[in-house]
C-alpha cells in the first residue's frame, strides 16, 4: 500500500526552487537522484497497463527508478539480495556489531566521502579480522558482512559500519571449527582501541598524500600541523565500538539484516505530515529511553531535502562488502569447509522446477492480469477500450 507521504512529494513540491536557490552546489550526482525520486513510478518513466483476462479489469503500473537512494524501490532490492544470501547461513547465534567515528571525524568525512568511508570499512574489518585471529580471543577466521550507514535517525550525517558476524570462525590451521561464547564475540574495548590506531593510522596517511580536501570552515585543515591539532583530542578519546547478543538463530539474523542493507536516509512510513508548516516526521532520540525514545521533528521542505542529500554515496561506491570467510573470491569454498566441521548437511541444490504462473492475480476477481500495452517514458497509456467502462475496467 502507498504511503500517505513520500519524499518523492516533497522533491516534487520543493525541489525546483532548492535547486534554483543552491544552483551551483549541489553535485550531478546529487540532481540525479533528486531527478530519480522525483519521477519514480510516474509517467516520466514509461511503464505497461495490465488487464484481467476473466473480467476484464485494467491498470496502469509505472516503471521504477531503481536508484539506491530511493524509499519506494529499496523493499524489492532488499528482497533480492535476501534471496541470494539464503544459502549462505550458518546454523549459529549471528552477532551484530557497530563501528561508529567520531564527530570530528565525520565532518571531515562529509568532505571526503569516497576516501574516509572506504578508509572506515578497512579499518573496521581489519580491527575484526585481527582480533578474532589473535589466540588470546577467538583465534580463528570469521566471516563478516558489513553495511555503511551515514544516518543518524534524523537525518544528521553520523557515518557508522554495521557488521552481522558468525558466533565462531575456521581454526587458523583449518582443521577446526572454533565457537565463540553464547553471548560474547569479541572484547569491545579492545576492538575499540585497535579501531581508532587503524582508522588514525590511515587518516593521517591520506592527508599526507594529498587525498583530502578541505573546503569552507575546515579549510585551515590543509595544514599538516593544524590537522594533527584537530586529531589531537580524538586520539585520546574513547571509539564507540557495539556489540549485540546473537540472534535466536540464522533466519532471525537474515530478517534484521534485511533492516539495514538497502536502508535510506529516512523511510516513506516514517513521514507524518507535509503542509505549511514544514516536513513532520518520527525519530528515535537514543539520548531517551522507553516510550520517550520516540520522538516528532519538523523542518522546512529545503531543510528536508538538505539533510537528504547528506547521504547521496558517491557514485560507484559499494556499500555492502564481504570479508573472510564471507568474501566473495573464497565465499563458497569457506563456507563448504565450515559445514563440514561444523557436520551440518550442505544446502540442497537448486533444482529447475516448473515456473509457478508468475501473472499477478487480479483485485477484482483473483484472476490473471496481463500485460496489453507499454508505453515509453514521458508517454501516457491509451485510453481503456470501451471509454464507457468506469476507470480502472475495460470491457470483457
Amino acid at each position: 500500500m502507498r504511503a500517505s507521504f513520500e519524499v518523492a512529494d516533497i522533491f516534487r513540491s520543493a525541489g525546483p526552487a532548492y535547486r534554483a536557490a543552491h544552483a551551483g552546489h549541489l553535485s550531478l550526482h546529487q540532481l540525479k537522484v533528486m531527478s530519480a525520486i522525483e519521477h519514480c513510478r510516474t509517467a516520466a518513466l514509461g511503464g505497461h497497463t495490465e488487464a484481467c483476462t476473466d473480467c476484464g479489469h485494467w491498470r496502469v503500473a509505472y516503471n521504477s527508478c531503481r536508484n539506491r537512494h530511493c524509499p519506494r524501490c529499496q523493499g524489492a532490492a532488499a528482497r533480492t539480495w535476501l534471496e541470494a544470501r539464503e544459502a549462505d547461513l550458518l546454523p549459529l547465534g549471528y552477532f551484530h556489531v557497530v563501528f561508529t567515528l567520531p564527530a570530528e571525524i565525520g565532518d571531515i568525512a562529509y568532505q571526503n566521502k569516497t576516501a574516509l568511508y572506504g578508509l572506515l570499512f578497512k579499518a573496521a574489518s581489519d580491527t575484526m579480522m585481527t582480533i578474532a585471529a589473535d589466540p588470546k580471543h577467538l583465534g580463528a577466521r570469521i566471516g563478516i558482512t558489513a553495511v555503511l550507514h551515514t544516518w543518524g535517525s534524523a537525518m544528521t550525517h553520523h557515518p557508522h559500519i554495521h557488521m552481522i558476524v558468525p558466533g565462531g570462525g575456521i581454526a587458523r590451521d583449518g582443521t577446526r571449527w572454533i565457537s565463540s561464547r553464547p553471548a560474547f564475540l569479541l572484547p569491545v574495548r579492545v576492538l575499540g582501541k585497535l579501531f581508532r590506531r587503524l582508522f588514525l593510522t590511515g587518516l593521517v596517511a591520506l592527508h599526507a598524500a594529498g587525498r583530502l580536501g578541505f573546503y569552507a570552515g575546515m579549510a585551515h585543515l590543509a595544514d599538516r600541523r593544524a590537522f594533527l591539532r584537530h586529531l589531537a583530542p580524538v586520539r585520546k578519546k574513547r571509539w564507540v565500538v557495539y556489540a549485540k547478543p546473537p540472534f535466536s538463530g540464522p533466519e532471525a539474523h537474515l530478517a534484521y539484516l534485511s533492516r539495514y542493507t538497502h536502508g535510506v536516509a529516512i523511510s516513506n512510513s516514517r513521514l507524518l505530515r507535509i503542509d505549511e508548516a514544514g516536513v513532520t516526521f518520527r525519530y528515535k532520540d537514543y539520548r531517551r529511553d522507553g516510550a520517550d525514545r520516540q520522538q516528532v521533528m519538523t523542518l522546512s521542505p529545503d531543510e528536508f531535502i538538505r539533510r537528504f542529500l547528506l547521504h547521496v554515496l558517491p557514485k560507484g561506491f559499494h556499500r555492502i562488502r564481504h570479508y573472510g570467510l564471507l568474501a566473495s573470491s573464497a565465499r563458497k569454498a569457506s563456507l563448504a569447509r565450515a559445514r563440514q566441521l561444523l557436520n551440518v548437511a550442505p544446502p540442497p541444490e537448486h533444482v529447475p522446477e516448473d515456473q509457478p504462473d508468475a501473472r499477478p492475480p487480479c483485485p477484482c476477481c483473483g484472476g490473471h492480469m496481463v500485460v496489453i500495452e507499454t508505453f515509453e517514458r514521458w508517454r501516457q497509456p491509451r485510453a481503456p477500450p470501451n471509454p464507457t467502462v468506469p476507470p480502472g475496467t475495460i470491457a470483457p
